[in-house]
């Protein structure tokens, strides 16, 4: 196409436009906000997308948590009302019978579900702190970053009974100077003496810890709150190809078989399941996606359309001055390439100048959301692939569209242009 290159053809275009400014202007403005809406929907949706990966980095995707509750019916001569207390024994049991599951954590806690905290002591300073009394197995379903030098609980701190201790980054800042190295140092909490082991970095993730969580292995804690057997809630993950509503029904059924619950009693048992909240998330992300695609294709096909009709009346407009190029020598092909190069240099202008308002949003908007913490959203970005490809989808139909115009610009004769005015 060596009219792309020449002189005569760019002086047409322009002189075109400029003609029929404000009608032009407004035609493109279709375009531009079809493929401004696409960027700005999509950026926003992957924005959604990054914050939710990110609240969810903390904790396996696919993980709920379980704890006993007060049943509603009477069952096997127990009455209604009756509490529900989880035992240790129990995970073997749902090990056993629900393979999907891939880890298993019993825990208990201090200080959060309207239970007083342990009071912690070092030297001078005190402080009330929410215990947990954890398994090694936690640290694999919540991966808690735990600070260099540290660790987090073991296997052999649960074999020996170990009075050690992981504190929080808040505990730290409270009970220990500022700059001092808390490994190896000791706390009291509820006057018995832990040794710190590690200071874990508190990142919110879908459980309900804060940054001044203590954790000390549950054997510990059982003889330090006198829980014997007793489980507050069980938290666990599962399989990576695992259907986690199903995997919640059958550990739910399981439990009920256990500890003689009518297994049509939905209140006895309790359950958070944060691997249907994680998919449920993506598939509104997801949606949101789509609906950006087929909202910002429609539009800019709208667009092109109109850029398609401002031609065939600018081909009207100009049947005598094609006439006289025909009556010149110039052939249907140059005149074809004209109409159609113009088409598509008004599409690709008003879809850049669309794609760089979006980014200039997109830029706004991660500005204004840098530092937000109650809500899952950070970095609106839009790939280049799908910005490329909106750009290519847009030179096609401006190629296509641009087709109609061409060709009736084609079929004018010399003679009949002449005629006309």
């Amino acid at each position: 196409m060596k009219e792309l290159f020449e002189k005569d053809t760019w002086q047409e275009i322009f002189g075109s436009i400029s003609k029929n400014r404000v009608r032009t202007a407004i035609t493109m403005i279709g375009v531009l906000w079809g493929i401004f809406i696409f960027i700005t929907l999509s950026g926003t949706a992957k924005g959604l997308d990054n914050g939710f990966e990110k609240a969810f980095a903390s904790i396996s995707s696919n993980s709920l948590f379980v704890w006993g509750q007060y049943t509603s019916l009477p069952y096997k001569g127990y009455k209604a009302r009756r509490g529900i207390r989880l035992k240790v024994g129990d995970v073997e049991i749902i090990k056993k019978r629900v393979p999907e599951i891939e880890f298993i954590a019993p825990r208990n806690v201090r200080g959060v579900f309207g239970s007083s905290g342990g009071n912690v002591v070092r030297g001078s300073k005190t402080g009330t702190y929410a215990i947990y009394g954890e398994y090694p197995e936690y640290i694999k379903i919540a991966t808690s970053k735990v600070y260099d030098g540290g660790r987090f609980i073991n296997e052999n701190d649960m074999t020996f009974l170990r009075k050690v201790c992981v504190i929080g980054e808040r505990t730290l800042k409270e009970l220990f100077e500022k700059g001092e190295k808390p490994i190896g140092k000791y706390i009291a909490i509820n006057s018995i003496t832990f040794k710190v082991i590690g200071v874990h970095k508190f990142v919110q993730g879908g459980g309900f810890g804060d940054d001044g969580d203590i954790y000390i292995p549950f054997v510990t804690f059982k003889d330090l709150f006198n829980s014997g057997d007793n489980v507050g809630f069980f938290m666990m993950s599962a399989y990576k190809d695992a259907d986690v509503v199903k995997v919640e029904k059958e550990v739910k059924s399981v439990l009920k078989d256990i500890h003689n619950i009518n297994p049509n009693d939905d209140e006895g048992l309790g359950a958070f399941n944060l691997g249907k909240v994680f998919k449920d998330t993506l598939n509104f992300v997801n949606g949101l996606s789509f609906l950006s695609l087929i909202v910002g294709l429609v539009t800019i096909l709208a667009g092109v359309i109109g850029i398609g009709n401002i031609l065939l009346i600018s081909v009207n407009e100009r049947t005598k001055e094609i006439g006289i190029r025909r009556a010149l020598g110039a052939t249907p092909r140059q005149v074809r390439n004209q109409i159609l190069i113009e088409s598509i240099f008004l599409t690709l202008i008003a879809g850049i100048i669309g794609i760089i308002l979006a980014t200039i949003v997109l830029f706004s908007i991660n500005y204004g959301t840098k530092d937000l913490t109650d809500f899952p959203y950070t970095n609106p970005t839009v790939p280049l692939r799908f910005i490329f490809g909106a750009l290519f989808l847009m030179i096609t139909l401006g190629s296509l569209i641009g087709m109609i115009p061409a060709q009736k610009a084609v079929k004018i004769r010399p003679i009949e242009a002449l005629r006309e005015e």
